[in-house]
């Protein structure tokens, strides 16, 4: 399922934020024996040019509502780091 999962958390960053750079990592192994339900722990790094002028708050919100759906359907844990091109 977690290599399913990184590539829809994938497609749906892609379609939404266009990023110059993209990295999504299936970080399930730190936590191993945690109860999630099923659920991954994911890390995404990601360069994109709409989030230029954005507060990192602002950057978060416009990853999640990309992902709308998946938050509560396949992630546990979403570690961000969310940077404009000029970073």
């Amino acid at each position: 399922m977690t290599t399913a999962m990184v590539e829809q958390i994938r497609g749906r960053l892609q379609a939404a934020l266009a990023p110059l750079e993209l990295d999504v990592l299936d970080e399930g192994y730190k936590h191993a024996g945690h109860a999630n339900d099923g659920k991954g722990h994911f890390h995404v790094r990601i360069v994109s040019t709409a989030f230029a002028g954005q507060l990192p708050l602002k950057r978060h919100r416009m990853i999640y509502a990309a992902l709308e759906g998946l938050m509560d359907n396949g992630i546990h844990a979403l570690s961000i780091d969310a940077k404009a091109p000029d970073q």
